[in-house]
């Protein structure tokens, strides 16, 4: 099985921590965001990831070449400019040549999120893509018909809200947080625009939302450490 891991980010939430170091190689517990991401993957029975860098990306393929995960690990270098997750993402098409579906992992996200099971999911709904989401507070969610199919967006902070065609607008809807892993088949790559290299992976998802949906684990554990507030406050928690 492949995966793919988000690293590219400048992190610049997590201000002082990423000055001289990628957000991927900040310490929690002990580990590196990047190790824990890693092991989650492996556990889940991954043999196979592409890791894309931009900032400090010298020092993340250090680390990964000095370490033994007992992983094929490769790195997509986005070495002038970011790409954003969907130009990211189609950068490494190249890897993804097993005609399977592969996890796709944001790296400052820690969880208790069962893979295993998310695959199962995405197998017997047959879409193109299935996004975990979970109940929780966000200014940013994701909305979801009763059929857990992808139905549009809506953003609290800018008072924005995004709307397929033909949903109404008083349409009972879930309203879940997008927890920063997906898992996708690589069809998605025939929907990818021919002419543009930088653009937003859930932009993509909008437009295909029929074949898009939702895996909610609303159990365990789910830690976004890409705000330093957030990650001090939980290396209090562990110490």
């Amino acid at each position: 099985m492949k995966a793919m891991i988000f690293a590219a980010g400048l992190g610049t939430r997590l201000g002082r921590l990423t000055r001289d170091t990628p957000k991927a190689l900040v310490e929690v517990g002990g580990k590196t965001l990047l190790e824990h991401v890693i092991l989650k993957l492996k556990q889940a029975g991954v043999d196979d990831i592409i890791i894309n860098v931009h900032h400090f990306s010298e020092q993340i393929i250090h680390f990964v070449n000095e370490r033994s995960f007992d992983l094929n690990i490769s790195f997509s270098i986005e070495k002038n400019k970011l790409l954003d997750t969907g130009g990211g993402l189609k950068k490494a098409a190249w890897f993804f040549n097993d005609d399977k579906p592969f996890f796709i992992h944001n790296v400052d996200i820690i969880s208790d999120i069962n893979l295993q099971e998310m695959y199962a999911v995405h197998c017997q709904k047959n879409g193109i893509a299935t996004l975990a989401v979970r109940n929780r507070i966000t200014e940013r969610y994701l909305l979801f018909d009763d059929e857990n199919r992808l139905c549009g967006k809506e953003n609290l902070k800018v008072k924005n809200s995004v709307l397929l065609p033909g949903i109404s607008s008083q349409a009972t809807l879930q309203h879940l947080g997008f927890s920063g892993i997906h898992l996708v088949s690589p069809q998605i790559f025939e929907f990818m625009p021919r002419r543009r290299d930088v653009f937003p992976i859930l932009g993509l998802y909008l437009t295909i939302a029929d074949k898009i949906f939702a895996y909610k684990h609303n159990y365990g554990k789910w830690l976004d450490m890409g705000k330093i507030e957030k990650l001090t406050a939980y290396q209090k928690t562990i110490q």
